[in-house]
C-alpha cells in the first residue's frame, strides 16, 4: 500500500490530481440495516462490497437526527445552532459558505441531484438559482415522498418535471448520464441525494417488495411483543426500499469502473440520519437511540487508500464530514467550519492498518465523542409523540443525554447493545453520571452550544411568528416528520 500520509500531503500542494468526487446519501438509512452493519433479514451485496474497499467508520453519528438539520450540517459543516436550520422547513441561510460553493471556486464542476430540503419555500416550489448554493447542474426538489410520481426542477427552469418512475432508479440513472458527459478536463462533484428509505415504506417497487416476507422478519430486542406486527409491516418495505437502493449503487459503481475513473473518484456513502420503527415503542427519528443516530459513512478513495477496506474506530459526526472531503481534495477550509477535518487521520489509520500489530504507531482519533443535540420540539403536537430538547454525548461505552429536566438517557452499551436497561436513574450510577455530565459541559463548551428551551433558539433565528399553535410551519399541508 502507498504511503498515504505521503500522497495526501502531496495532494493538498497540487492543483492538478484533484480527485473527483461522488457523494451518494439516503434518507433515514440506519446503519444496522446493511450486511456490513450486521443486518441479517436482508442482503445488501453491493454496499458490503463498497464498505469492503471503503474507510468505513463503524462510529458515524447523526447527531441531530432529523433532514433538514442534518443536510444542511452536510452542506456547511457547521452544527446547527450556528447555522440556524434547528427544525425542519425553515431556510438555509442563502449567502453560506456550502460544499457546492467551496467545490466551485477550486475548479470543480457540481452537480446535486435528488431531495434538496433545505430551502423552506414550499416543498414543491422551485428553488432559485442563488439557492442552489452553487451547484451547477441541478435537478431537485425540496422535499417528496411519492418516489413513483416524483418531480424536480431542472437549473433554473421553473417548469415542474416528473422522474421516470421509481425516482431513485431514475435519479442513480441521471448521475450516471452526468458523470459520462461530464466535462474531462476539469474534476467534479457529484451529490446523488435519494428520498428512499424514508417512509411510506409500502410504496418501493413490487420486485423488492416480493423479496421479502414479513413474517419472517427478525426484530431487534428492543421492538415489543406488542409492536411486533407493525413493525414487521414497516420494515417489510423498509428492506426492500434498501434492495432497490442496493442496485442503483451497483448501477453506479459499474459506471465508474466502465468510464475508468473510480481509482481517483472519493465515492462516498452516508445517510442524514436512521430511524426507529417501533425499537423502544417510538417510529420517528429524532430520537438519540442508536437506531436513530447511527448512521452509514463509507469513503472509498483506491488512489489514496487502496481497496483493502479500514474501519477506523473514532466518532465523526455530520458537521465533519465537509471539512473531511475538503481535506481529501487539497481545499482550503473556511473558517466558518466547526466540524474538523479528519482526511490526516484516515491517512494515518490506513497507513498503520498495513502494518502489522506489533509495529504499528497508535493513532490519536480526532474525537472520543459525539455531540448529540436536538431542538426539534417547538410546538404541543412534537410533544406529544415524544419528542424534546434534549444534549448528549455518544462515546466508546456510552450514551447518556439530558432534557430541559435534567438526565434522561443513560446506556452501557457494552453489556446493553440494544439499550434496554436506561441507567440515568440508577442511584449506583451517581458517579458515572457526574462524569459523563462534565464530558457533555465539554463538549458543549467546545463547540458552543447549550441545552435551551426549543423557543429560544426560534426567537435567536426568527422563526418563532412562522409556527403556529401545532408545531408546523405555514405552509404544511398536514404535519410531516421529514
Amino acid at each position: 500500500m502507498t504511503d498515504s500520509s505521503a500522497y495526501l500531503n502531496e495532494s493538498m500542494a497540487s492543483q492538478e490530481k484533484k480527485p473527483n468526487v461522488v457523494f451518494v446519501f439516503a434518507d433515514q438509512f440506519r446503519r444496522q440495516a446493511t450486511g456490513f452493519g450486521g443486518e441479517t433479514n436482508i442482503q445488501t451485496p453491493h454496499l458490503d462490497r463498497l464498505a469492503s474497499e471503503s474507510v468505513d467508520f463503524e462510529n458515524a453519528i447523526s447527531g441531530t437526527p432529523v433532514c433538514c438539520p442534518a443536510r444542511a450540517s452536510l452542506l456547511t459543516g457547521q452544527y446547527p445552532h450556528h447555522h440556524g436550520v434547528i427544525i425542519n422547513d425553515v431556510p438555509m441561510d442563502p449567502e453560506a459558505e456550502t460544499m457546492g460553493k467551496l467545490f466551485s471556486k477550486a475548479g470543480y464542476q457540481t452537480g446535486y441531484i435528488g431531495k434538496w430540503h433545505v430551502n423552506a419555500n414550499g416543498r414543491c416550489a422551485p428553488i432559485p438559482v442563488e439557492r442552489q448554493h452553487g451547484f451547477q447542474y441541478w435537478k431537485a426538489l425540496e422535499c417528496s415522498h411519492d418516489y413513483n410520481t416524483s418531480h424536480y426542477y431542472e437549473g433554473s427552469d421553473t417548469e415542474l418535471k416528473t422522474w421516470d418512475g421509481y425516482d431513485a432508479i431514475a435519479q442513480t440513472e441521471d448521475a450516471i448520464g452526468f458523470i459520462k458527459s461530464r466535462n474531462k478536463e476539469n474534476p467534479f462533484l457529484l451529490t446523488l441525494s435519494w428520498g428512499p428509505p424514508h417512509d411510506p415504506y409500502d410504496t418501493a417497487p413490487q420486485e423488492y417488495m416480493d423479496r421479502i416476507d414479513a413474517d419472517s422478519i427478525e426484530l431487534r430486542d428492543n421492538v415489543s411483543d406488542t409492536d411486533a406486527a407493525e413493525a414487521r409491516k414497516h420494515l417489510k418495505g423498509y428492506y426492500a426500499h434498501i434492495l432497490a437502493l442496493d442496485d442503483c449503487l451497483k448501477s453506479l459503481m459499474d459506471a465508474l469502473d466502465e468510464t475508468g475513473i473510480a481509482e481517483d473518484t472519493i465515492l462516498v456513502f452516508w445517510s442524514d440520519h436512521g430511524d426507529m420503527i417501533l425499537s423502544h415503542g417510538e417510529l420517528f427519528k429524532q430520537r438519540p437511540w442508536e437506531e436513530s443516530i447511527r448512521v452509514p459513512l463509507l469513503i472509498r478513495y483506491p488512489k489514496r487508500f487502496g481497496t483493502n477496506g479500514t474501519k477506523p474506530p473514532s466518532f465523526i459526526n455530520t458537521p465533519d464530514i465537509l471539512p473531511t472531503l475538503l481535506g481529501l481534495c487539497g481545499i482550503e477550509n473556511p473558517a466558518s467550519i466547526d466540524g474538523t477535518d479528519y482526511s490526516q487521520y484516515i491517512a494515518a489509520f490506513v497507513d498503520a492498518s498495513s502494518l502489522d500489530q506489533t509495529s504499528a504507531p497508535e493513532i490519536k482519533a480526532p474525537a472520543d465523542c459525539a455531540l448529540l443535540a436536538c431542538q426539534t420540539p417547538f410546538g404541543q403536537f412534537t410533544r406529544e409523540v415524544g419528542g424534546r430538547e434534549y444534549r448528549g454525548i455518544r462515546n466508546a461505552r456510552y450514551t447518556y443525554v439530558r432534557d430541559l429536566n435534567g438526565p434522561w438517557l443513560l446506556y452501557d452499551y457494552e453489556d446493553d447493545p440494544f439499550q434496554q436497561n436506561n441507567l440515568a436513574n440508577d442511584e449506583s450510577k451517581r458517579e458515572l453520571i457526574e462524569e459523563l455530565d462534565t464530558q457533555l459541559a465539554q463538549t458543549l463548551d467546545q463547540h458552543d452550544d447549550a441545552l435551551v428551551p426549543g423557543t429560544e433558539l426560534l426567537e435567536k433565528f426568527e422563526y418563532a411568528n412562522d409556527v403556529d399553535k401545532t408545531g408546523t410551519m405555514p405552509f404544511y399541508d398536514e404535519w410531516n416528520p421529514g
